[in-house]
């Protein structure tokens, strides 16, 4: 996506808001919806957790962070997340923090309540830094993890309480979905859970390697043993699990294993 702003094309911003209040949140999305309708809102996070799930998920290219927030504040999460790169503007009530934001490397800093003039100028620097830095193009770990010729492009990053666990694609033997969750099993019987919608894990996956056959499963070709019409159409896996395959999905499975 991309606009036209007087004479030059603008690289889209993909922005993501992050701050504990839902008041807050929802204030700032309908002013950048009104006033800078060129900003793209992929998303809200109301904690520093949930904002480094969506990070990994949304791939935005520009942070709205709220400074002062419960548990972890936005200094600690934009620390985590240093090896990503992406411009910040900071926002908070509390304009003691504007020094040390300024330190942290924020593009900008918005006091609330935050004003249109101060909030079209910031959206103008995020505008020419993306620009700058071509940045829609996901860096760090995320860049890494989309390049065939490195090894983090053969893993899938589970967010946990702790950090990232990096799952190689063969130890992976299908994922469940569990409401907005998803459950990764693997050969070796351990599973994994992660917050990201299986919906993301579809879309992500290579579909060389891994297949949708019902809207709570994604199996991985390579653990594919058989197909079993006795049990009610069910991929049989290596380890002897039984996936039932959906109707919708039966055609596009059996052509697909017909292919083999």
């Amino acid at each position: 996506m991309a606009y036209f702003s007087e004479n030059h094309l603008t690289m889209a911003l993909r922005a993501l808001i992050v701050d504990d209040e839902s008041d807050a949140r929802d204030n700032l999305r309908l002013m950048l919806e009104e006033e800078c309708p060129e900003v793209q809102i992929v998303g809200q996070a109301g904690s520093a957790p949930e904002a480094r799930e969506k990070i990994q998920a949304l791939q935005p290219n520009a942070l709205f962070l709220d400074i002062k927030m419960p548990g972890e504040d936005g200094f600690s999460l934009l620390a985590s997340i240093a090896e990503l790169d992406l411009p910040v503007v900071f926002t908070t009530a509390y304009d003691e923090f504007a020094l040390r934001a300024f330190k942290q490397n924020a593009l900008d800093y918005l006091e609330k309540p935050i004003e249109v003039e101060a909030l079209q100028r910031a959206v103008k620097k995020l505008h020419r830094l993306t620009d700058e830095l071509g940045s829609t193009q996901p860096t760090g770990i995320a860049a890494l993890m989309k390049d065939p010729s490195s090894p983090l492009s053969s893993r899938v990053a589970v967010p946990g309480r702790d950090g990232l666990v990096l799952l190689k694609h063969e130890d992976i033997l299908y994922l469940e979905a569990n409401d907005s969750y998803t459950t990764i099993h693997l050969i070796d019987g351990k599973r994994s859970v992660s917050s990201k919608h299986i919906r993301v894990f579809e879309t992500n996956l290579d579909p060389k390697s891994f297949f949708r056959v019902h809207k709570s499963y994604i199996i991985n070709l390579g653990h594919l043993k058989g197909f079993n019409r006795a049990e009610g159409n069910m991929a049989v896996l290596d380890t002897g699990a039984l996936i039932p395959v959906s109707r919708r999905r039966l055609p596009d499975f059996l052509g697909l294993i017909n292919t083999f």
